[in-house]
């Protein structure tokens, strides 16, 4: 299937590599929700909640989130919910220590998950397969967040579902067909 998928067959694509999704690595789509539910309820995250979305997106690095003084953890996270570009809201969470923009897309995903999505290299990928995207990347900016978002809310359009659960199904999809390792 490295073809592009027809329109037809989006929606069955979609809901099929959901079902897989538990099986993967990936985030936990309901702790997402939680820290969704938070944030919008307090206006914004605590060092303490970033930590924790850090921690659900990558292990490895979620200890730089600690460097950060909690009043620009509130600071960035309050200024996030003012900011209409895409852009601008991922260059400004990964302002923040320990969020690179894939991190930074749990943030944005949590708090708006019909117009955003978790994104990484297995999103990537899937995309690329598709035939939305040309070429690999392993490591994301700001800039790769845009140019991911446009096909993932195009998908969600298209199906009925949420960005979020479009990007939770690229990348069990991308688990499913791999060969080899990540990176």
């Amino acid at each position: 299937m490295d073809d592009p998928i027809d329109t037809d067959r989006l929606e069955e694509f979609v809901a099929e590599n959901l079902d897989r999704y538990g099986e993967t690595q990936g985030v936990l789509p309901d702790r997402l929700t939680e820290f969704g539910a938070q944030y919008r309820d307090q206006g914004h995250l605590t060092r303490e909640q970033l930590y924790d979305i850090a921690y659900e997106s990558s292990t490895r690095s979620a200890h730089h989130v600690e460097r950060n003084p909690p009043e620009r953890c509130r600071e960035v996270t309050e200024n996030v919910r003012n900011v209409d570009g895409d852009f601008s809201m991922i260059q400004l969470l990964t302002g923040l220590y320990g969020f690179k923009a894939p991190t930074a897309s749990c943030v944005l995903a949590a708090l708006s998950p019909d117009r955003h999505a978790v994104v990484d290299t297995r999103v990537w990928a899937s995309l690329d397969r598709l035939g939305y995207l040309d070429g690999r990347k392993e490591s994301f900016d700001a800039a790769d967040y845009v140019e991911m978002i446009g096909p993932i809310r195009e998908i969600a359009a298209e199906t009925g579902y949420s960005a979020a659960a479009v990007g939770y199904a690229l990348f069990a999809y991308d688990a499913e067909v791999r060969e080899g390792t990540l990176h």
